[in-house]
């Protein structure tokens, strides 16, 4: 099985700056393959808690290369929730790999575990609107939520504003997940290609201008 690995990090980085800087991405080094997979990004500044500017992916099995590739351009410049990610931030950013494993359906709303399982909730809401969203398996923990506030969460992410009871709890149809991931900052995505490749990476005249 393949997991989520540092070159797939500095691949997200490598591609993001080279954005930036109207530049072709160095290839990858890491192995090709086919996984549902997720490129979130954090700002951190000045040492605090790092704060979400983006995360976007797909539950289907994706080309590893053109899958990091894409989403990690997609997640930093066209995550609704936030503006697009500008060159300066490059420096306070932080980057997370995930790949996707372990699919299963859940036998009720609340048959899964909290740091373990990402979770995909489907659900028809009483307007008989289809709904579904879902969360990476570290979400719930590092929001500190219950399986009740997790669920109710993702109720609302799947764009339902309505009253959540439990008779709609019990209706929602759950597939649990499991997932790798990898966790690199910009500075030490720089270090480590200024070791790699002999100079550190070109954010300085043209992307941070």
């Amino acid at each position: 099985m393949v997991s989520a690995n540092r070159e797939m990090v500095v691949y997200c980085f490598d591609t993001l700056v080279a954005h930036y800087n109207s530049e072709q991405a160095p290839p990858p080094a890491f192995e090709e393959g086919r996984h549902p997979l997720f490129v979130t990004w954090k700002k951190v500044i000045n040492g605090g808690e790092p704060r979400l500017r983006g995360c976007i992916g797909t539950l289907e099995a994706r080309c590893l290369i053109t899958g990091f590739r894409d989403y990690a351009l997609t997640s930093a410049l066209r995550d609704r929730r936030f503006p697009p990610i500008q060159a300066k931030e490059l420096p306070y950013l932080e980057c997370t790999v995930s790949i996707l494993t372990d699919y299963e359906p859940a036998l009720h709303y609340l048959d899964w575990e909290i740091g373990k399982h990402g979770l995909i909730i489907e659900f028809i809401d009483p307007d008989n609107i289809r709904r579904s969203a879902t969360y990476l398996p570290e979400v719930p923990a590092q929001e500190g939520w219950t399986k009740i506030q997790t669920i109710d969460s993702l109720m609302h992410k799947a764009g339902y504003n309505g009253a959540i009871t439990e008779s709609l709890r019990k209706r929602v149809r759950l597939t649990r997940y499991q997932s790798t991931l990898f966790t690199m900052h910009f500075s030490d995505y720089a270090s480590y290609v200024k070791r790699i490749r002999g100079q550190a990476p070109a954010v300085g005249s043209k992307a941070l201008r």
